[in-house]
């Protein structure tokens, strides 16, 4: 039986855009390595990942897009971004290439005070907001972020900066098994159960230029490249990203697919744990 939405799509596949596609949320990795190391982190940021992408680097990448794609939401993130040095340029990047998208900056925070420059550049930009995301409950964690918390009032209030505060701690659960060599994928073999669950089933990443399905599958090569993970990792690595010489039929395939094979990487059900404080082991940020 083919149904009305399955229609929808055929015929949205079949017939040229008299505009772009819609994205309704796109991220990019402006740094990989975070200060924090958050257990089965879905970006693999606390593996001990290491890189940026200039400027320049993602100024190429968003034009490759730019008139393929329109983009509802695009996310700054990483990794943490505010390692980068130059993140504050970031923002008015993005408008310059999707001038209606809603910028977000999501960070952990604890670098934020190295951008004096960020809150004006977010203001002007009119359509940009900051997601602190708070990623423990433990005393010593609400410690550290108390000053934190204090700059997000002083940009609200002297900036107008909207702010939302995510307790990621409170949605934590397991992406894959294990740690560093001996990380291994879940392989439940229930691709649809895994992406009913998944967290970021609709985060689809700018990365080298390309387009791609999730962080999971985005970032899995940068692990490949520090650790000897096992080979049961080896149909995942294969995923291939969407180029942006791709027909429009491609494009509205990959922006309306849901589940696929490479979904069993990770767990068909939800697993929840108790996460450590993520604090490095050299100590707080």
């Amino acid at each position: 039986m083919v149904t009305p939405a399955k229609l929808s799509n055929e015929l949205r596949a079949e017939a040229p855009y008299s505009r772009p596609p819609v994205v309704e949320l796109l991220e990019i990795h402006v740094v990989h390595a975070c200060n924090l190391a958050c257990e089965s982190c879905a970006h693999y940021t606390t593996r001990g990942l290491s890189g940026h992408v200039s400027l320049q680097e993602a100024d190429r990448w968003m034009s490759a897009w730019s008139n393929r794609i329109s983009v509802a939401q695009f996310h700054i993130m990483g990794g943490e971004p505010t390692i980068h040095p130059k993140l504050p340029s970031f923002v008015p990047l993005v408008r310059r290439h999707w001038p209606s998208a809603r910028t977000r900056l999501v960070t952990n925070g604890f670098f934020l005070h190295r951008h004096p420059s960020l809150p004006a550049i977010l203001a002007a930009d009119g359509n940009a907001d900051v997601c602190l995301s708070i990623h423990h409950n433990a005393p010593e964690y609400r410690e550290r972020i108390k000053p934190i918390l204090d700059l997000m009032a002083a940009w609200q209030r002297d900036h107008g900066i909207d702010v939302e505060f995510y307790e990621a701690f409170g949605r934590w659960s397991r992406r894959y098994r294990g740690t560093g060599n001996d990380m291994l994928p879940f392989e439940d073999g229930k691709p649809r159960q895994s992406w009913n669950i998944c967290p970021a089933r609709f985060c689809k990443q700018l990365f080298e230029g390309k387009l791609w399905k999730c962080p999971p599958l985005a970032y899995l090569k940068l692990v490949k490249e520090k650790y000897r993970i096992s080979d049961k990792w080896d149909p995942y690595l294969h995923y291939q990203p969407l180029d942006a010489n791709c027909s429009d039929r491609e494009l509205n395939d990959f922006i309306v697919r849901e589940d696929e094979a490479f979904c069993s990487m990770c767990s068909a059900e939800t697993r929840r744990f108790e996460m450590p404080v993520p604090f490095q082991a050299n100590g707080p940020p």
